[in-house]
């Protein structure tokens, strides 16, 4: 079954999904083992498992590296939170060329300027992209794609800026008549009244996604009733890991010693099941001469 298939089932269904942040490898098998159907390939989370900024400091084509990673690991969709698609139309329809040969079944870009700067930071003073200007590079987008399944997913910001619903509709609308498959769109408040107030005028147009990180409060079930397609659980993985970490390498240097955090850190054998050591083993006795069982 084609990932990016999987994926726009996901969107188009009349239940509503939830797919998980994973900013590798190893998180993105993490996910799917435990029983998301699809994995929002966070672009602040893998900025930050590379120590850098949320604003495209990290190379497009590093960014390509770890999906790499996580496509080889999983059989889950992923889709990939692509900033503003690292430039113009040009570099956009090339990164979906990217994205498909390595199996990502889709992409979100956001309506801001390259370099782009996170949502959550000073978000009044950011700069929208010019709507027409965007509308070509969705188009272009969609041009590119070879797979008719790839999922191009547009994220409106016009509530994150402050420019209200008028602003957010107009923009959404657009996007949509330039071909994009769904509209993400997003809301820093910690209540929904943004996201009712949009869906409301909104209707069936195209299906809408969401992020609720700062509305976590509100009941899931508000949001089907909504209407709402998708909903993005989208950097708590990589929040979860920082926390371990600060504990854990805290711990240590005051005890120096393992004692009191052995027990509550996951066991090497864990690590090689994640890694499927297990396989390499038995593909050794198949495949290397000397180890190779008579059986076999």
């Amino acid at each position: 079954m084609k990932k990016t298939w999987m994926l726009r089932q996901l969107i188009q269904s009349k239940k509503m999904a939830f797919i998980m942040e994973a900013h590798n490898g190893l998180s993105a098998k993490i996910v799917q083992e435990s029983g998301f159907k699809g994995i929002w390939a966070s672009g602040l989370s893998m900025s930050a498992a590379m120590g850098v900024r949320d604003n495209n400091e990290a190379s497009w084509t590093q960014v390509m590296d770890v999906l790499e990673f996580m496509s080889d690991a999983t059989s889950i969709p992923i889709l990939l939170d692509g900033d503003t698609g690292y430039g113009n139309f040009n570099n956009a329809r090339r990164l979906v060329k990217k994205l498909e040969q390595r199996q990502i079944a889709g992409v979100c870009i956001e309506d801001k300027m390259f370099p782009k700067t996170n949502s959550f930071i000073n978000a009044e003073s950011q700069p929208l992209a010019d709507i027409d200007e965007f509308c070509g590079k969705i188009k272009s987008m969609k041009d590119a794609q070879m797979d008719e399944d790839f999922v191009v997913v547009a994220r409106v910001e016009a509530f994150i800026t402050g420019r209200g619903q008028e602003e957010a509709f107009k923009r959404a609308e657009h996007y949509r008549q330039s071909g994009a498959d769904a509209i993400l769109i997003h809301s820093k408040r910690s209540d929904i009244s943004e996201i009712e107030s949009f869906m409301k005028e909104w209707g069936d147009r195209l299906p809408i996604v969401v992020v609720p990180t700062t509305y976590y409060k509100t009941p899931t079930s508000r949001l089907q009733e909504l209407g709402v397609s998708l909903v993005i659980w989208a950097n708590h993985n990589l929040r979860a890991s920082i926390e371990a970490m600060q504990r854990i390498s805290s711990q240590i240097l005051q005890d120096a010693n393992l004692l009191r955090v052995e027990g509550s850190v996951a066991p090497l054998e864990e690590v090689f099941r994640l890694q499927d050591a297990e396989e390499l083993k038995l593909a050794e006795q198949r495949y290397l001469p000397f180890l190779k069982d008579p059986r076999l």
